[in-house]
């Protein structure tokens, strides 16, 4: 059973930092990412990592937002940086194959101006 775990989320000020992390069990090596939801909006890709270590990033944050894994600790980051208002969100983590996905809970970031 794949469970997925977050935590990092809080509040903060514009221009500050977090970091996400995203602990996954019952699964190894897979293709991970991280998500995003406003409110009143569709969740959104923010980036993804594919298990050899290739990223994606969306445009809004390219430059700010660093993916990166540690597979011995079976555990995806997303150091953000440069935080604005409207990075607040709840941030999902995604573990993915061609066949299947899950997702975490979300945890929730705030960034305040």
């Amino acid at each position: 059973q794949v469970q997925l775990v977050e935590s990092g989320g809080g509040l903060v000020q514009a221009g500050g930092s977090l970091r996400l992390s995203c602990a996954a069990s019952g699964i190894m090596y897979s293709a991970m990412g991280w998500f995003r939801q406003a409110p009143g909006k569709q969740r959104e890709l923010v980036a993804t990592i594919t298990n050899g270590g290739s990223t994606n990033y969306a445009d809004s944050v390219k430059g700010r937002f660093t993916i990166s894994r540690d597979n011995a600790k079976n555990t995806v980051y997303l150091e953000m940086n440069s935080l604005k208002p409207e990075d607040t969100a709840v941030y999902y983590c995604k573990a993915y194959g061609r066949t299947w996905d899950a997702w975490g809970q979300g945890t929730q970031v705030t960034v305040s101006s």
